[in-house]
């Protein structure tokens, strides 16, 4: 069964949310937590939020057990686009914008299902 939590509107731009998501996809809780306790980027610890929020879900929700979790799948999509200028050259307005991001983490218990599943394949 799959657990899903999700951080909404966070204020960092979903390509940059992507390439701490795309470092953890397919770990288990436990070291996905500790890698993004190293990772240097400002959204690591965002995403730290969002997993140990999975995990918590899964715990007290579905009675999972936290030590057999594993990250199934994340993504970052796009949230609200703010438009803001800044002074340009020789009077003028510059654009820019402040992209807002939605993370989201699901996390799956993993178990004999997936031993069953290789002895299927091997034989």
């Amino acid at each position: 069964m799959e657990v899903v939590a999700s951080a909404r509107r966070v204020r960092v731009s979903p390509r940059k949310a992507r390439l701490v998501l795309d470092v953890i996809r397919g770990k288990r809780v436990d070291e996905a937590l500790s890698i993004l306790s190293f990772l240097p980027s400002p959204v690591a610890r965002t995403v730290a939020k969002v997993v140990k929020s999975a995990a918590a879900n899964a715990e007290n929700n579905f009675q999972m057990s936290p030590d057999n979790l594993r990250i199934v799948k994340t993504f970052a999509n796009e949230g609200q686009t703010l438009r803001r200028y800044h002074a340009g050259a020789r009077g003028r307005v510059n654009p820019f914008r402040r992209r807002y991001s939605h993370i989201t983490v699901i996390v799956e218990e993993e178990g004999l299902w997936g031993i069953k599943f290789i002895h299927m394949v091997s034989e």
